[in-house]
């Protein structure tokens, strides 16, 4: 037998222990753990050792030519985000056992009646909640949270809320599993009280689809979360900050045509079809999962003046009406051929706004225009942050950076006959 044992134990105490872990612990000659563990083998005659300086003691106590018995007592799986973690950095694996109960992190999916293979465990103890938000960023689901004072329920669900990503979550929080008071209570994000939890507890955040209220919908600018997304990746959409600004360079006016290359999800298309509904909105997307997701937010934003155009620019676009406004998203590395087709098709007082989201993506457009020097460019870098619930706190969460860069093509020369410029107007 290894000269240390560490048993995990439960809220049940003994009660919850198989007999060969009950006997196991009766040999210990020495006991360790916390307070709270140990007082439920209150009866035991062995010494008994705190968890301070645990690591070093033991690191002297296996030094001995004989070393006695220890049984170190520890919370559900100790190999789980526990102590065995601490012991295995400095002692030998060869002088310890383990003999893990059930985690809590188990018995809370099995409260809750959750598959869990592919679940998400976070452990916020001590820790920031910079995982968590990477997780839900990525629609994560369904995720395990052992939480602390700090990132309490309360604080988690404020920190989900705060992210306004798409993907919604409903919120299980299950109190002192196990024992005697055990609690399981289900919640909406919105409606988790800050305090009144009991501080053993573990959140289970699930992902639900919850069809947002359209009749509360802003006129412009709808919430990222209103739109359906891609499953894996919830947060990959032209966000609403940025989306103003660009209907905002677009110019729209009413029976305008308008071509939204690399429409990805079709946010921007859907919000140009509820603002101009007589204009032609033509979403060009080369990905099939894309182009159902522009379906889907169509039909749930009662936009029919949105049509998918399944295929990759520029040869997608050759079927198309001529545009009055053109909004290049996305370009697969072929932005001088898109635009070298653009060029040709835009109408009369047209305008070109194109997203540029790498450096790369900047030099092709610069070389391009060099060629095209009579065409009217203007650059604006779009830098944001949104604020964030930390705990108790707030701080800010930036966005990706994006320029925006707004061509025009060169005004018609003047018809013969025209009135010349007396160079007086006031512009």
């Amino acid at each position: 037998m290894t000269p240390i044992q560490v048993v995990g134990v439960g809220l049940d105490g003994a009660a919850g222990l198989s007999e060969s872990t009950r006997s196991l612990i009766q040999q210990a000659q020495i006991l360790a753990g916390g307070d709270r563990l140990l007082t439920q083998f209150a009866d035991h005659p062995a010494q008994r050792w705190s968890l301070t300086d645990l690591p070093t003691r033991l690191q002297q106590h296996l030094a001995q030519p004989q070393p006695a018995l220890v049984v170190v007592l520890t919370s559900g799986d100790p190999l789980f985000f526990g102590f065995g973690r601490q012991l295995l950095q400095v002692l030998p694996a060869a002088a310890i056992t383990f003999h893990p109960h059930v985690s809590s992190v188990q018995l809370a999916f099995s409260r809750v009646k959750v598959p869990w293979q592919e679940a998400t465990l976070i452990s916020a103890h001590g820790r920031s909640l910079e995982q968590l938000i990477t997780a839900v960023k990525k629609g994560a689901s369904p995720i395990a949270v052992l939480t602390d004072p700090v990132n309490t329920p309360g604080a988690i669900a404020r920190c989900v809320q705060s992210l306004g990503l798409p993907s919604r979550y409903d919120l299980w929080v299950c109190e002192n599993l196990g024992g005697s008071d055990e609690r399981v209570q289900q919640f909406a994000l919105t409606d988790v009280p800050p305090t009144g939890f009991s501080p053993l507890n573990v959140v289970i955040l699930q992902k639900v689809d919850a069809p947002p209220d359209l009749t509360a919908l802003p006129l412009l600018g709808i919430p990222d979360a209103a739109f359906f997304s891609f499953g894996d990746r919830p947060g990959l959409m032209t966000k609403r900050e940025v989306r103003v600004q660009i209907l905002a360079e677009l110019a729209l006016q009413p029976q305008q045509v308008i071509w939204d290359i690399g429409a990805g999800t079709g946010s921007v298309s859907i919000e140009i079809a509820r603002l101009v509904p007589t204009a032609q909105v033509w979403a060009i997307e080369k990905t099939t999962a894309g182009c159902e997701l522009i379906r889907q937010n169509a039909r749930r934003f009662g936009t029919p003046n949105v049509t998918v155009v399944a295929g990759l620019a520029p040869a997608a676009l050759s079927e198309l009406p001529s545009p009055d406004r053109i909004f290049i998203g996305g370009s697969q590395g072929k932005l001088a051929e898109i635009l070298a087709h653009c060029r040709d098709r835009l109408r009369a007082q047209g305008a070109i706004v194109i997203a540029l989201a790498t450096l790369e993506t900047q030099a092709e457009l610069t070389q391009w225009h060099r060629h095209q020097p009579d065409w009217a460019i203007a650059y604006q870098q779009v830098a944001l942050a949104r604020s964030i619930a930390v705990g108790s706190l707030t701080r800010w969460q930036p966005l990706n950076p994006v320029v925006l860069a707004v061509l025009h093509p060169p005004a018609p020369r003047e018809q013969a006959g025209a009135a010349p410029d007396d160079g007086c107007r006031d512009d």
